[in-house]
């Protein structure tokens, strides 16, 4: 049997999936984040090799076996030092080199436009922007959670909390947004909140961006601080799109296909509202409901990669000039 293993690493989890040579998926299975920074290199590496022993577990085979394997991780590609430790690891794990690894924004694009050339946006805990066409790639956002990841669900916390200080001091008239705020938290003063979030023990990375969903009920009562979040929220989103719409090279009257995959846009209706609403004032795009899940679009990648490695290693052979066609968006990845 032939097997495909897509790994899409997030802020809050980490999915494995396995494909078979038709397409369907085998195996699946889940592990924590796989977040270096918030986990640390070894635990992240630790949860990788579980979870690659999991879904090779369920189909009764061996890592080794595995026809290919692609490993979107997040923050790859961001640290020169780490990216060859993680790299070396993933084929520590495998026990063979018929592997890639590169960002988790590639398995969004690969899951939403079945590796179509496109824009694909995700925003979960993080955000960040990823497309291709004709061979070129691009990606825009993602800077990490101090100063970037703008309309992530992270993003929507921070700008939350900082509209509950404003109201707790009086900068801001205090709405809903303050006391569903005192209510999630049990604050017993508005000081608390300090503590709560970055004292000993306080939030890590998803647990703070886990707070969206107030900032999102506040917006729902009336609140107009809240609401206003969310429309930004969808705002710089749109802003994503654009700015990897120019970076690939699209005419402004060329009609871009468009996904998105993560929770706040597929969930949240404000920010996915305000997103279409700034997009429908700038260039054409053409809208595609996510055909499949980033797991799956992992899958999806390593058999592309893999074809495209077969194709090389024909044509290096036989030197032919003309290539065959590889189906999908008949791209040829560089393997990482």
């Amino acid at each position: 049997m032939t097997f495909y293993l897509g790994v899409d690493g997030g802020g809050t989890k980490t999915e494995f999936v396995c494909s078979d040579a038709s397409g369907a998926v085998v195996a699946r299975a889940l592990t924590g984040t796989t977040y270096h920074l918030q986990v640390g290199l070894d635990e992240a590496v630790a949860r990788i090799a579980h979870g690659v022993d999991a879904v090779c577990g369920q189909l009764a085979v061996a890592p080794s076996e595995l026809r290919y394997a692609f490993f979107g991780l997040p923050a790859y590609g961001e640290d020169a030092a780490v990216d060859p430790l993680l790299n070396a690891a993933c084929g520590r794990i495998l026990g063979h080199d018929r592997y890639a690894c590169d960002n988790d924004m590639v398995c969004g694009w690969a899951g939403s436009l079945a590796c179509a050339d496109g824009i694909n946006l995700v925003a979960g805990t993080g955000s960040i922007g990823y497309g291709e066409r004709q061979g070129l790639s691009a990606r825009v956002g993602g800077w990490g959670e101090m100063f970037s990841d703008e309309g992530s669900a992270y993003w929507i916390a921070i700008q939350g909390l900082n509209a509950f200080t404003r109201m707790s001091d009086g900068r801001l008239v205090a709405g809903p947004l303050h006391s569903a705020f005192v209510a999630a938290l049990d604050l017993g003063s508005d000081l608390d909140i300090c503590a709560r979030v970055m004292g000993e023990g306080g939030m890590t990375r998803d647990a703070i961006a886990a707070l969206a969903p107030i900032v999102v009920q506040a917006a729902g009562e009336g609140d107009g601080h809240a609401a206003a979040i969310l429309n930004r929220a969808g705002e710089e989103l749109a802003q994503m799109a654009q700015a990897l719409r120019y970076r690939l090279k699209f005419s402004e009257s060329e009609t871009v296909l468009l996904s998105w995959s993560g929770g706040v846009l597929t969930k949240q209706d404000t920010v996915r509202k305000s997103f279409l609403r700034a997009l429908e004032q700038q260039s054409p795009y053409e809208l595609i409901a996510p055909r499949h899940e980033p797991g799956v679009g992992a899958a999806l990648y390593a058999e592309l990669l893999e074809r495209s490695r077969a194709t090389r290693s024909t044509l290096s052979t036989e030197n032919r000039g003309e290539r065959p066609a590889l189906g999908l968006n008949g791209g040829y990845p560089t393997e990482a």
